[in-house]
């Protein structure tokens, strides 16, 4: 047959003998951190460090130039979700993203 039917036929019977006791399944157990909280200057200095304008960093994090604005003004702050995009760029993981594709190196 094809390799697709014999790679899933091969994991219904390994399921199948982990189910009967045959057999002893695999689990991966994840941590997940708590959520960074970033002050204004951290984000400022976090944005410049990439070499995002506040346009462009509005543009990943989804937000309005204005909240960007305000959140490095101090006068509001990144929720959580927001938080975990900015850690994400804080330790030079964001080009991973789907949402995220180098144009150029200049």
């Amino acid at each position: 047959m094809s390799k697709f039917y014999d790679d899933l036929m091969t994991g219904l019977n390994e399921a199948v003998a982990i189910e009967r006791g045959e057999l002893k399944g695999r689990k991966t157990v994840y941590e997940i951190q708590p959520v960074k909280k970033y002050d204004n200057i951290q984000i400022k200095q976090i944005r410049t460090e990439v070499g995002m304008t506040q346009v462009l960093f509005a543009n990943y994090m989804g937000v309005s130039c204005k909240t960007v604005e305000a959140w490095e003004k101090g006068t509001n702050h990144p929720t959580g979700t927001a938080c975990r995009l900015i850690s994400m760029l804080e330790n030079k993981t964001f080009e991973t993203l789907p949402f995220v594709h180098k144009v150029a190196t200049l």
